[in-house]
Formats: structure tokens, sequence, C-alpha cells
């Protein structure tokens, strides 16, 4: 089967290290790990095609902006003839503890409007969706300000940790299965110690 990993975060440079571009961060992971580069486009975003225990992942990241995300998920699966089962989406989420990241089968949009603009170009919430926890927001913040803000300093160590840990699960779902990739990713992350 054909798996498609979109992670969802906004083009350009102003954006790169914001909570909002986690799902970007992962996709980049990724790519890191494998050594492949994201050079394959078409008019809604950036990918690339990977053979990987014995499976292959389609890398995606839409150059559409956060809202419109589905418009470049739809074409891709589209292209590939997926079905949402074969969807991977991740993204940033305010209602997971930073340090934490969730695999689930499928759930509704929450708050993010990236997530909800994939759910309504495909018509379904029925994909599976990588939670990756950017909360909980301050106070003093509005979640937008909050997620379209830099990753402190302090928690870049973590953030590294929970990709690392991420792309362990997905090596073990490819080569495993979903249940088996859910079920490693689902653990808590191995995070560093305060000091």
């Amino acid at each position: 089967m054909t798996w498609i990993l979109a992670g969802l975060g906004n083009p350009g440079e102003r954006y790169e290290e914001t909570r909002h571009n986690y799902g970007f961060l992962l996709v980049d992971w990724l790519c890191r790990k494998w050594d492949v580069k994201l050079d394959r486009t078409f008019p809604f975003g950036i990918f690339q095609e990977v053979r990987r225990r014995g499976e292959t992942i389609v890398l995606l990241k839409p150059m559409t902006y956060m809202n419109r995300s589905g418009t470049a998920v739809k074409q891709l699966m589209r292209h590939y003839q997926a079905e949402p089962s074969d969807l991977l989406v991740a993204h940033d989420d305010l209602d997971l503890e930073m340090g934490t990241v969730k695999l689930r089968k499928q759930c509704g949009p929450g708050s993010h409007n990236g997530v909800l603009s994939v759910m309504e170009e495909l018509d379904t919430e029925a994909f599976p969706r990588i939670r990756l926890g950017v909360g909980p927001r301050p106070e003093d913040w509005t979640g937008a300000d909050f997620v379209l803000a830099p990753f402190e300093d302090e928690e870049v160590p973590t953030v590294k940790a929970v990709l690392d840990h991420t792309v362990a699960g997905i090596e073990t779902m490819l080569a495993r299965g979903f249940d088996f990739g859910m079920n490693q990713i689902n653990r808590p992350p191995q995070l560093p110690r305060e000091e």
C-alpha cells in the first residue's frame, strides 16, 4: 500500500520555527533521517515518494497556507488513488501538553483550521492523525498568537525528542502495521531531563 504523510504548516521563512509548523518539522525530520529531499512539486505543495520498510510513503508539505491545506492533500490523494485510511496528517495540537504525541485513527478537528480544511475537502474525518502537543496555552496569549510564535529555546530539546520518538513509531508502523506503530507512538517519549 501507499501511505501519504501530510505535515501541516505555513510556507515562508517567518513561520519556519513556529509551533504551528510542527507538522512541517516532522516531515523535515523524516527527510533528514531518511536522506531524501522534497523536490517534487505540484501547484499546491511539495512532496517525495520513499520506499521504507517494504512500504511506500509519500511525504507532503502543502504550500497553500494552513487554512487551505486540504486542497493539496486532496490533489495528492487523487494522484495516488489513496483512501482516507491511507492518509496520516501530522499537526500541532493545543489540547495536548508539550512533550506528548498521539496517533489516532480518527477524531474531530478541535480548533485546528488545517485539519478542518482536510476534513472539508475529503468530506470525512475518518483519517489518522499524528497530534503533536504544544499546550497548554498561557492565559495571556490568544491561541493564534501562541501557535504562530516560535518554540522557546528551552522547548527545542523536547521538540527534537518528540520528533525522534515519532519517527521511530512511523518506522514501526511501516514495518509491522498501523496498530503496532500507534502503540509505540502513543507511549510517552523519552524526554531530556531538566537541569
